[in-house]
């Protein structure tokens, strides 16, 4: 449920009304606009008496919100979310550009990467220290040392880090990371959801391989049920029939979910594709489709890469996609 206040509403008023909701054993998430104030209400809202919060002559409107994910939701939070990482923003128009290799191999190979993707353009860097893996014979991560040398890299560049976490176990080590990643294969391990909603860290959420965009957007409500609001969704591609490409990336993913909620949105066409030579144009499809931001993987031997080589630019192919894909924004906006 929504409850939409009159302008001239005070600050006092708005206190007081909003005790009284929290009597009746609700939550409420306050959104001030810049001419409105919005109440979003959480709970059982079956008992509330709509009529007599009309009534009342501090609200203008009450409505009741179909939608099971709440706190997700746009109509209780009409502005984009802005969430500030460090310095580095992401949301309301700020666009997050996020490289690095797909696993942490040697403090010399991330600290490498780190300085040149910086240099062309990125505001965080990636790399996986834990690897969930298909294959238990592939390559598993450096695990808290992979953790380590990517302190070592943001130390060095002054990059925020985005790593993923694979266990609740795991959380401890992640006190020191920027972003903690929850990946396709988490997206609905609810215990973990409700841990990390707990903690004020943001969350990169990615859609899960044959996640609906409710089920996306109901994995962030656990999140933010427990308090932590700094969720930025990612759609990474799906899992359908066609075999040429890794994965199905979901480009109407991108205005749909902006629709729906007030969350970041960022794609991983790296993932999204499985082919290198595909990121570029799905990068830039989705830079103009209004994708809060890109998370693409880039390392610098691709070929002797021990985790998704195929998939990733090398740090001159992501420098020249870095550009076009200011160009491209620049002419959006115009």
């Amino acid at each position: 449920m929504i409850v939409l206040l009159k302008p001239n509403t005070s600050n006092e008023q708005v206190a007081n009304f909003e005790n009284w909701l929290r009597s009746m054993q609700l939550q409420v998430h306050e959104s001030r606009g810049e001419t409105h104030t919005i109440l979003g209400l959480v709970g059982d809202t079956t008992k509330v008496d709509i009529e007599l919060i009309k009534a009342l002559d501090i609200v203008e409107d009450v409505k009741r919100i179909q939608e099971p994910f709440k706190n997700a939701n746009r109509k209780f939070h009409p502005d984009d979310t802005v969430i500030d990482i460090n310095g580095s923003k992401i949301g309301g128009g700020n666009f997050a550009l996020i490289a690095g290799p797909c696993s942490v191999e040697s403090e010399e190979q991330i600290c490498l990467v780190a300085r040149l993707v910086k240099q062309a353009g990125a505001t965080m860097l990636r790399g996986g220290a834990f690897k969930p893996r298909t294959s238990p014979y592939a390559f598993q991560g450096m695990r808290e040392e992979g953790i380590r040398l990517l302190l070592e890299a943001k130390a060095e560049t002054g990059l925020p880090i985005v790593t993923e976490i694979m266990d609740l176990s795991q959380l401890p080590l992640f006190e020191n990371v920027d972003v903690i990643q929850v990946g396709a294969r988490n997206m609905q391990n609810f215990e973990l959801l409700k841990e990390l909603g707990k903690t004020q860290k943001p969350i990169l959420l990615k859609r899960a391989l044959a996640g609906t965009m409710q089920e996306l957007l109901m994995s962030a409500e656990y999140i933010m049920a427990g308090g932590n609001e700094n969720v930025i969704l990612c759609e990474r591609g799906i899992r359908t029939f066609e075999t040429y490409t890794r994965n199905t990336l979901d480009i109407s993913a991108v205005p749909m979910l902006k629709s729906l909620s007030h969350l970041p949105v960022i794609v991983d066409p790296s993932h999204g594709t499985g082919v290198a030579k595909l990121v570029r144009p799905m990068a830039l499809s989705a830079a103009a489709a209004g994708a809060d931001g890109l998370i693409i993987e880039v390392h610098n031997d691709p070929a002797h890469a021990k985790c998704d080589g195929p998939q990733s630019l090398t740090p001159d192919a992501f420098a020249e996609l870095s550009d076009t894909i200011s160009k491209l924004r620049s002419a959006i906006q115009l």
